[in-house]
């Protein structure tokens, strides 16, 4: 018998020095032959498996124990690095392209459960109210702990039309509560835009794809047509970006500098240092810029809050983002399979590590709700009064024609209209128009100095 398990063990213990050896000269190539495989520490593991093989309560496939294994290998060495099967490596494709199934959320891992890094706009998730921070605890009846962030993810994509329960815990609610979603087809449209009010314009990216640049150059120029005229300044909304394409990050941040660095990496290997600059024009010429950040802005998000900060080109407004600043390389080990691992490390232009940091604001706002007073006891706000409200009051001797009179009046009750719209809906964008007014004004001011 103990020739037997000796053999067993040796013939096992020989598999795996050789798959590991060709694994680590075919994938990383290795360039010195000084790196030498840890024998010990090998050895532990084929009797491992050999343990397994020979007692463990009911056969298990081979190449299950090995996936395993190397996916466990993985997982261990930080939140980010996994293991793609055939499933999990269509999937990263096609969530790069812009289309997949699923939910739309970015997620992550901690302390054992699912963290929502971010919901992504006009998508299931959003739509039911999921939330950048909360953690999942519950797939339907199945308990997350434990459970490996591609298992959780393959669970949550499933078939579009298929409803799945989230239990849901978040900061701050006192107990977990469940959200119902529905699957779906998601097709991701990166960037949006609107007129803020005359001059300044809104410009909203939820994840950076490959031709996320092509959308904002388009997006400003449609902006410009709208206004009839060059911008006087512009909101970036970075808020509940999760992330994406470095090149997409790299590009946007190049469309509003004209020089300098945008971002560089630092890793172990030669491959893993980059360094992405700047190329000449700035498509806004100059004008003011304010982006908005919060929790939910990590990675990419980070790269051009990061880059625009260091380079003074815009105000960043909002809360503290995720901290994501960790470079994924896909190494592909065959037509079907890869690995995603960590490679590097992103630092903002002036050499500021994003990772576990995350970018600290220039102003900070809180995501507040602004409500009409007695709108918590239903009942109507009473409206200040002025002296125009007054019976009776005396006229203001100051004549202008009457049709522009009405005319002003028109316009100024249409835009505290959408003012007061603005302040409820979104206080952090309200608060990063009136920054980007007052930027605005201090430079035509300096003009005629």
């Amino acid at each position: 018998m103990r020739i037997k398990k000796s053999l067993i063990s040796g013939l096992l213990f020989g598999l795996v020095i050789g798959l590991i050896a060709s694994f680590s000269l075919n994938v990383f190539a290795l360039k010195s032959n000084k790196q030498s495989l840890p024998l010990m520490q090998l050895k532990k593991f084929s009797e491992v498996y050999a343990r397994i093989k020979r007692d463990y309560v009911e056969e298990v496939d081979d190449k299950k124990l090995i996936t395993d294994a190397i996916s466990g290998m993985l997982t261990g060495l930080d939140p980010h690095s996994a293991y793609l099967d055939e499933q999990a490596f269509n999937e990263l494709r096609e969530g790069t392209s812009g289309e997949f199934g699923g939910l739309g959320i970015e997620v992550g891992m901690e302390d054992g459960f699912i963290k929502v890094i971010a919901p992504i706009d006009d998508t299931p998730a959003k739509k039911a109210g999921i939330k950048s921070g909360d953690l999942i605890v519950r797939l339907n009846e199945k308990s997350v702990k434990g459970m490996s962030l591609n298992d959780a993810v393959k669970i949550m994509r499933g078939k579009p039309g298929e409803p799945i329960d989230l239990l849901i815990s978040r900061e701050g609610t006192p107990k977990p509560f469940k959200i119902t979603i529905v699957r779906a087809v998601i097709k991701v449209k990166s960037v949006k835009q609107r007129i803020l009010e005359k001059d300044f314009g809104y410009l909203r990216i939820s994840s950076f794809q490959s031709k996320t640049s092509d959308g904002v150059i388009s997006a400003i120029n449609k902006l410009e047509v709208e206004n009839k005229n060059p911008l006087k300044g512009l909101v970036l909304d970075l808020r509940d970006n999760p992330g994406g394409v470095l090149n997409g990050a790299v590009s946007v941040s190049d469309i509003f500098l004209k020089e300098g660095k945008i971002v560089f990496t630092e890793g172990r290997v030669a491959d893993a240092k980059i360094e992405y600059n700047a190329t000449p024009d700035d498509l806004l010429n100059g004008a003011s810029l304010v982006v908005l950040v919060n929790q939910g802005s990590a990675s990419a998000s980070e790269i051009v809050a990061g880059a625009l900060q260091d380079h003074k080109r815009a105000l960043i407004l909002g809360t503290k983002t995720f901290g994501k600043g960790s470079v994924q390389t896909v190494l592909p080990l065959d037509e079907k399979t890869g690995l995603k691992l960590t490679t590097a490390r992103y630092f903002t232009p002036s050499g500021h590590s994003i990772q576990a940091k995350g970018i600290v604001p220039d102003i900070v706002v809180e995501d507040l709700e602004i409500k009409k007073r007695g709108d918590d006891k239903g009942e109507s706000a009473i409206k200040a009064l002025s002296e125009a409200d007054l019976s009776g009051h005396i006229s203001n001797p100051e004549s202008e024609d009457s049709s522009k009179a009405d005319d002003k009046k028109e316009l100024d009750k249409s835009d505290k209209k959408d003012i007061k719209s603005l302040v409820e809906k979104d206080y952090q964008l309200y608060e990063a128009l009136n920054v980007l007014k007052s930027m605005n004004l201090v430079k035509a001011m300096n003009k005629t100095k």
